[in-house]
């Protein structure tokens, strides 16, 4: 009889036949390639994941690697861990041991320009601060900011001057800035959720996601932490963001949630502008929220700290009607970010009831999952996601190249 893994392992060989040859770039955006969430440089995750793990021939991964980095790669300020340099630098990273050889000038070029961009962005951002201005979701979150630029350097040069001074800025970032007559958060944006300006969000909001909020930063101290990297005011920055959380957090009969993010009205009444929790997404629920919080429980060897987010993450993916709100595969808002972020989150947790979630998630990843039907391609909200998810359930092991460490759930 075919087993769940082994129906989830057939689905990953349709994706990746799907996903088997790189398009050319488009002539209209050249740079697409080098996106992660949404280009080649993303989809090449998959295709080295799954070489690695089944013993295929490099051929596919070194094609897809090749159309990553074709033309010109953009260490302009506006590169992220998701785009440009950064981003096709923390592809390379994925490149197996052996193999390292065929792309290491590439790389040794590409982290001279992504330590230089780091330190760049870096003084703009306590430019700011000395200013006393407020920040924009592109100076400090995980996909475009100072966060992601943060997690490949932890991954690549963990000792360095660099990922010192994103860590010291972080540290910076939970000081609260002076606006008008009351203080806000240092991470609270001048924008809405949208980038934009909307009566809505008058002054600008707070964030909470793993994606472009707190969270985010939370995830990479905790995991330096983790790693023995700390920096001088380290611990209390996380504790100052825990604290955040828990003022933040809310109760419901299904357990502990929190707002995607709160206005400037939602700041001064002390309450959220919505009453029941959202999707249990990566991005902005409470699977990454709670993922954040159990990895700084652990850095900050709090177990009370620890059990209760692993507690918040059980019980958000156990109420039927926050499963009911997730309605796509991607990483980013869908079942393949819940399953694999679920599946770190066990591998750390004492409480047991987490492992019992598994086999379930991965049911319902696979049953959703029709290779094709996602609107992209990409690793963040298409195909390549959902497949690279998929992987981790088919063989019932964590991944083998660490692509998951771009979410910071690793």
């Amino acid at each position: 009889m075919t087993t769940p893994a082994g129906i989830a392992a057939a689905i990953l060989t349709q994706y990746t036949d799907h996903l088997a040859t790189p398009a050319p770039p488009s002539p209209d955006a050249p740079w697409a390639v080098q996106s992660l969430a949404d280009g080649t440089t993303g989809i090449s995750l998959l295709h080295i994941e799954t070489a690695v793990r089944n013993g295929h021939s490099w051929h596919t991964a070194h094609r897809w690697i090749t159309a990553a980095a074709s033309g010109h790669i953009s260490a302009a300020d506006t590169a992220g861990l998701y785009l440009g340099a950064p981003a096709v630098g923390f592809l390379l990273t994925t490149v197996p041991p052996a193999l390292q050889h065929l792309y290491a000038p590439a790389r040794t070029t590409l982290h001279q320009h992504i330590t230089r961009l780091a330190h760049r962005r870096v003084d703009a951002a306590l430019a700011r601060i000395s200013n006393r201005e407020l920040p924009t979701f592109a100076e400090y979150d995980l996909l475009h900011g100072l966060t992601g630029i943060g997690a490949y350097l932890l991954r690549t040069d963990p000792e360095g001057a660099a990922l010192e001074r994103v860590l010291r800025y972080l540290v910076a970032l939970t000081r609260p800035l002076a606006s008008g007559e009351r203080a806000l958060p240092g991470w609270w944006v001048r924008h809405d959720p949208a980038r934009g300006a909307s009566p809505h969000f008058p002054g600008g909001h707070g964030n909470f996601g793993a994606a472009h909020g707190i969270t985010g930063p939370l995830l990479l101290l905790a995991q330096a932490m983790r790693h023995g990297i700390t920096v001088s005011g380290h611990r209390n920055a996380m504790w100052t963001i825990c604290e955040h959380l828990d003022t933040w957090c809310q109760n419901g009969p299904a357990g502990p949630w929190w707002p995607e993010h709160i206005s400037r009205p939602d700041h001064d009444r002390a309450h959220p502008h919505h009453n029941t929790p959202t999707r249990p997404s990566w991005c902005y629920g409470t699977t990454g929220i709670a993922r954040a919080g159990q990895l700084a429980g652990l850095a900050l060897r709090a177990p009370d700290v620890q059990a209760f987010y692993e507690d918040a993450l059980y019980r958000a993916l156990t109420d039927p009607g926050q499963r009911a709100l997730v309605t796509d595969t991607g990483l980013c808002h869908g079942w393949a970010g819940i399953y694999q972020t679920a599946t770190r989150a066990a591998a750390d947790a004492p409480d047991l009831r987490l492992h019992s979630l598994l086999e379930p998630l991965g049911d319902t990843l696979a049953t959703h999952a029709h290779p094709g039907s996602s609107p992209t391609t990409g690793f963040i909200n298409g195909d390549a996601g959902t497949a690279l998810a998929l992987t981790t359930y088919a063989t019932q092991t964590a991944p083998i190249t660490g692509w998951d460490a771009c979410l910071l759930i690793n």
